[in-house]
């Protein structure tokens, strides 16, 4: 509760920004490309684009809001006051990482209803759109804490989302289908996690995917047991929390 009211309180920059941004990406690329553009399946290319942005907006503002919360408190000094309580690291993990998976949903709905009027977004299978959304947004938010636990300053926290977080969404197949791309481009996409996240929860809307759904859903299972193995274990340790 107290990571959901530190971002409502100033809603502006958590929630409404991430939509004007949104908003602009979908303008400028279908201002450029034109609204006769159609890829796979004969969809158009601004409904293809749509769950890609929208999942986009999601992540970023999921691994925004844990992250920023740990570093802040970490060079503010009042990280003790989440680690003076009784909780265990298990429920540090959970909190923290639900406080960041709610701001994800949040903004995905918000940003999905903003698009409403520019672009139709069929839904052709709500469980996968759920289901990804869910942990795509648990992904980031778990990244944002082990992110977070290993800044020191903000410096730190910004060089992670330069350089690992942005590139990655940006090369997700987010603008693009990456059964375009050529080798060795092609077999990088299969790699990065966030490419099934994106083309499972696009799955939902239009039914179609570069990847077999069931594929992406194993891979970010994993991922998210993986990063919560991890953060449990720094939270265990006390790494660069506890001098």
């Amino acid at each position: 509760m107290r990571e959901i009211r530190r971002f409502t309180k100033v809603h502006t920059q958590t929630i409404a920004a991430p939509v004007v941004t949104t908003l602009l990406f979908l303008a400028v690329f279908v201002l450029a490309l034109g609204t006769q553009v159609t890829v796979a399946g004969g969809i158009s290319f601004a409904e293809f684009l749509a769950p890609g942005l929208i999942m986009m907006a999601m992540t970023q503002n999921a691994f925004a809001n844990t992250s920023s919360s740990l570093v802040i408190a970490k060079v503010q000094g009042n990280i003790v006051d989440s680690l003076m309580p009784p909780l265990s690291p298990g429920e540090l993990v959970f909190g923290f990482a639900a406080g960041g998976v709610v701001r994800g949903l949040v903004v995905g709905i918000v940003v999905a209803a903003c698009l409403l009027p520019f672009v139709a977004l069929h839904v052709h299978a709500w469980g996968w759109i759920l289901f990804n959304g869910l942990m795509a947004s648990m992904l980031l938010s778990l990244l944002g804490i082990a992110g977070g636990v290993w800044s020191e300053k903000f410096d730190h926290i910004a060089a992670v989302t330069n350089f690992v977080v942005t590139p990655l969404a940006f090369l997700s197949g987010t603008f693009y289908t990456v059964d375009r791309l050529p080798e060795p481009w092609h077999l990088l996409a299969l790699v990065n996690p966030f490419f099934y996240m994106i083309d499972g929860f696009r799955f939902g809307f239009i039914g179609h995917a570069d990847a077999h759904p069931w594929t992406g859903a194993a891979v970010l299972v994993a991922a998210n047991f993986a990063l919560a193995a991890l953060c449990y274990g720094m939270f265990k340790r006390g790494y660069k929390l506890r001098t």
